[in-house]
């Protein structure tokens, strides 16, 4: 009897939500790189799982022919998320700005997208989800910022606007209230 209270109240004392966890068995392919290939750079990101079963976004960003960004993405299944107000990123960088950014619908042209910066050691970045700004290539765009309702798409991206080697380590990706 127990058992079955602690299920049946699970779900309404959780404050969180698992997106991602990563681990020995997280597939990367999952994990899709897109680069400033796609418009004439040559930056090379790359992404692994490593033997501590983190993920590893990496590789070396080229502003030559006018490029200058890495990123790669998790395309989901839509998610109701409007019972959240953060996402915490555990992860370990290399001391570079990064962007996280957010779909709400995986046919927008725009993401939602806000910058945060990694010390080098293992931590957990906590991002305001009303705080992601509308952005395409590069632009602000005059609309709302994130109304936090629903969630199809996660993307890291690195774009400093010079050439950079870059190594993000990522362990779980979770919303919170």
């Amino acid at each position: 009897m127990k058992f079955l209270i602690i299920l049946v109240l699970t779900p309404f004392i959780m404050n969180d939500f698992l997106l991602f966890d990563f681990n020995e068995k997280t597939n990367p392919r999952e994990w899709r790189i897109i680069d400033d290939v796609v418009m004439g750079g040559i930056s090379d990101g790359k992404f692994k799982i490593d033997e501590n079963g983190n993920g590893v976004f990496f590789g070396r960003v080229s502003t030559e022919n006018y490029g200058g960004f890495s990123s790669v993405r998790y395309q989901m299944n839509k998610k109701d998320i409007s019972n959240f107000s953060k996402v915490n990123i555990r992860l370990k960088g290399d001391g570079k700005n990064y962007q996280f950014r957010i779909k709400d619908d995986i046919n927008s042209y725009y993401s939602y997208i806000t910058t945060f910066e990694t010390s080098g050691e293992w931590e957990t970045i906590t991002l305001n989800l009303k705080d992601l700004y509308p952005s395409f290539r590069g632009q602000t765009l005059n609309l709302p910022n994130f109304d936090g309702k629903f969630l199809e798409e996660i993307v890291f991206l690195i774009g400093n606007k010079k050439d950079e080697s870059f190594e993000l380590k990522l362990d779980k990706i979770e919303l919170v209230k």
